[in-house]
């Protein structure tokens, strides 16, 4: 500070460590304090000047629940509204409006305890797709392609039928338990579609195990009695829920955790049951907005995903030069970097999650790393053949062997163990250039996430320990504080027996695990899904460590494929459970769904899905001839289950130290920058707190980089231009819109692309044509972009019959 202020003016900065003393940031001395307490959550805005809060004896009238006459956007604009002017404020940090704007615009700050939420319609309906779903999804699983019931899909499916019930049903009552109920306690109402679609979720989401038993018994021909598989999967699903006890005071009841993805579905319930924002003050309401959103993009999908499929992996460059290898290898779209920088496809440029719901900031941390790994180093030890990478194409997600066609990591294997002389009479492995920096980008990401957290949220981490729904100040926690919490020893118990059920199954079977394998998983597990939870509730973006275990088994136990695919399960599954079951919490903490109701429905759900994906796996290997063989007659190839028993190969039977310190040893020293990364940014970030500094965040750099490959330059640069224009241009010059239908459009989309794809599977792909193969388009559109040298696959260097890349001898 100048040497004029007065004393006054100095004493706040005083007390400061050094490095923070000499800020040149005008006018926040009263908030200095807040400032720095809030420097870690990137989603509140520092700049501006907060409202005073409401003092504690205005928060006494009750309000009650009804539909909102006014838009759902705050009247208070993008100012966040949370705190008084000064520290000294005699008034309680409490306010009736979320310090959010997009938190504001998507959630009423009123409820009605009354609302009906635990109905027969709820039951019912929860029940029903809670069956359908995992059976369905499970089995179109493991056919070439795909199709996949989506969340959003069962949301709005759900609410018709919700309606109809509601006019179908009689109004009988019944006694049960000491209560009246009544099979139509009236119209149905927007909690009971939450719970139902919360079902719907954890129903959609998949079962991860599944793919640990089919590879026992199609790669390892292990035995898998029924009692196993059931201990196993129920073990797996039940610990996540568990875990997601302990991490509600971390990720579900603080208020900057605002989970942007449930914001996306709150928005849609609002919509469609019109309680948040009936006025439409000459504007569109949202209701019709989502309406003609959705049915333009259905009709738009059949152009890219039908009628032109070249506007969906749009590698327009090589239009021009197909036989040319160097750009094919920079601007391909299939087996290159994507160069060519545009797509035309929802699909793909929602691979990586909505543009219209990751932040800005967040997004451009993903984007810089891809610019730096993918089209910076990559191409440079492409085009210098480091790790004898010219020999292969330089994006693919597959191994290779020393001939260059795909590993056959099986002939490496007798039963189940990894055979040395195998090895030595076939190949050591090569992986493409793109994918060796894909490995050193996550093992920088591990430690990155690790010291992050540390910087940032040791001491939120610290007081949430101690912390409860009635610690917390903002207006749905109070709200939710009504209703009876649940407490942390229900979910312990549940913990408890998923750990039985874990350590039976390794021992019941020749697993290759041990027991305290099994209870380290969970540990680890336990452990990173804090800051896992955080991340994803503050940006949207899951961040996946599987790597992390596959090496972490793959050096403590070598030679075991078999213990290395189920210590990846129990460890990655459980964490991603939690953080699943902890986002569907966040909803309902929204929407004001009791916590108790909650727990039930989360449980019972996640429980019969997971059963029911079994069962369905189970028939499906007894009933379907020729399963997951290549040249299967209906397509029933499993391409995922392929993929997750060769990586079991890969990692668990060759082994990290073969695969990576004989030949790859050079990407070990990114767990070293992922450790040191983040210090430099912390401290000028603390140095400048209302600087961009506070916006590089390297955990979400890394990970927001993770799905290339199989992704690319492509659908990231469409990625973030879509982003760019509605999350940057829009909200910052049209707020009130952003506000309004933001999220709506988002939902819109992801809708209407979804059932456009299911419609046109099932109408065009599905059936069997005269040729076997369904009704293709056969014109230039739709094989423009295959006759390329990236649509086969091209590498920089080739080989001659017989010959061999890479070292003479390997061990």
């Amino acid at each position: 500070m100048s040497s004029h202020h007065s004393h006054e003016e100095e004493q706040p900065t005083s007390q400061l460590p050094s490095y923070l003393r000499a800020r040149h940031v005008s006018n926040i001395q009263d908030d200095e304090d807040y400032i720095m307490d809030n420097l870690h959550d990137l989603n509140l805005d520092l700049r501006h000047r907060m409202r005073p809060a409401v003092a504690s004896g205005d928060l006494v009238e009750k309000k009650a629940y009804h539909g909102s006459d006014v838009d759902g956007e705050s009247q208070f604009g993008s100012e966040p509204y949370a705190r008084p002017d000064s520290r000294n404020s005699t008034a309680i940090d409490f306010d009736d409006e979320s310090p959010y704007p997009e938190v504001r615009a998507s959630i009423s700050n009123v409820d009605d305890p009354n609302m009906p939420y635990n109905t027969f319609r709820v039951w019912t309906i929860g029940l029903i797709f809670s069956i359908v779903i995992p059976g369905a999804n499970q089995l179109l699983l493991f056919r070439w392609p795909s199709v996949y019931i989506t969340g959003i899909i069962t949301q709005l499916v759900s609410f018709p039928i919700g309606k109809a019930m509601a006019v179908a049903l009689p109004t009988w009552k019944f006694k049960a338990f000491g209560s009246t109920f009544s099979l139509n306690p009236g119209p149905f109402s927007i909690k009971e579609h939450v719970c139902i679609t919360i079902m719907c979720n954890l129903a959609s989401m998949g079962v991860y195990a599944t793919d640990v038993i089919a590879s026992q018994r199609l790669y390892y021909n292990s035995p898998t009695p029924i009692g196993y598989q059931i201990l196993l999967i129920t073990g797996v699903q039940i610990v996540g829920f568990a875990y997601a006890g302990y991490l509600r005071r971390f990720v579900v009841w603080p208020s900057s955790m605002i989970w942007p993805g449930a914001l996306v579905n709150a928005a849609l319930f609002n919509t469609l049951h019109q309680t948040f924002s009936k006025a439409d003050d000459n504007r569109m309401s949202r209701h019709r907005y989502f309406l003609y959103v959705s049915i333009g993009a259905f009709l738009y999908y059949w152009l890219p995903g039908y009628l032109f499929v070249a506007l969906s992996t749009f590698n327009w460059v090589c239009w021009i030069a197909p036989e040319n290898p160097t750009v094919n290898i920079l601007f391909g779209t299939q087996t290159g970097l994507g160069m060519s920088l545009l797509t035309f496809d929802w699909s793909m440029i929602s691979f990586l999650g909505s543009p219209l719901v990751t932040p800005w900031w967040a997004q451009l941390n993903g984007y810089v790393t891809v610019v730096i790994l993918y089209w910076v180093i990559v191409p440079a030890l492409y085009f210098t053949n480091t790790f004898f990478s010219a020999n292969l194409p330089i994006l693919s997600t597959r191994s290779f062997d020393n001939t260059g066609v795909r590993y056959n990591a099986s002939a490496v294997v007798t039963n189940g163990i990894f055979d040395q002389a195998k090895y030595e009479a076939y190949s050591p492995v090569f992986m493409t250039a793109s994918m060796a920096i894909a490995y050193a980008r996550d093992f920088a990401l591990f430690p990155a996430v690790i010291v992050h957290t540390l910087l940032w949220f040791r001491g939120d981490i610290m007081k949430r320990l101690r912390s409860s729904i009635h610690s917390e100040r903002d207006i749905h926690s109070r709200l939710m504080a009504v209703y009876p919490e649940v407490p942390t020893w229900w979910y312990a118990i549940f913990g408890v027996i998923a750990t039985v059920f874990l350590c039976v199954a390794v021992e019941i079977v020749p697993t290759q695990l041990p027991i305290w394998a099994t209870l380290f998983a969970l540990g680890l597990s336990a452990i990173i899904s804090v800051p896992l939870a955080m991340l994803q509730a503050i940006t949207n973006q899951q961040v996946s460590l599987n790597v992390m275990y596959e090496l972490i088994i793959g050096y403590a136990l070598p030679g075991k494929p078999i213990a290395n695919t189920i210590f990846k399960a129990i460890a990655w599954q459980s964490g991603a459970s939690a953080i699943s079951f902890s986002g569907d919490l966040k909803l309902g903490h929204y929407m004001k769904i009791p916590p108790r109701m909650m727990f039930t429905i989360q449980i019972i759900s996640g429980t019969i899905s997971a059963l029911v994906a079994l069962g369905m796996q189970e028939w499906a290997f007894r009933n379907i001839e020729g399963i997951c063989e290549p040249d299967q007659k209906d397509n029933f190839v499993c391409p995922g289950t392929n993929l997750f028993a060769t990586a079991s190969l890969l990692w668990g039977a060759i082994g990290p130290k073969r695969l990576f310190e004989e030949q790859y040893g050079p990407l070990f020293y990114f767990f070293l920058a992922g450790s040191l990364l983040p210090i430099p940014f912390y401290l000028m970030a603390r140095r400048y707190p209302l600087s961009l500094w506070r916006y590089i965040n390297i955990p979400i750099a890394l990970s927001g980089a993770q799905v290339f490959p199989p992704g690319n330059g492509q659908n990231y640069t469409t990625w973030i231009i879509v982003g760019f224009i509605f999350n940057y241009f829009i909200r910052r010059y049209h707020m009130q819109w952003h506000l309004r239908y933001n999220y709506v459009t988002s939902a819109a989309l992801d809708f209407g692309t979804a059932l456009s794809v299911i419609v046109i599977y099932f109408a065009v792909y599905f059936p069997k044509g005269p040729n076997g193969e369904g009704y293709p388009l056969n014109w230039w559109g739709n094989s423009v972009y295959a006759n390329t040298l990236d649509g086969n696959a091209v590498s920089l260097l080739t080989l001659d019959e017989g010959q061999t890349f890479g070292p003479t001898t390997w061990s």
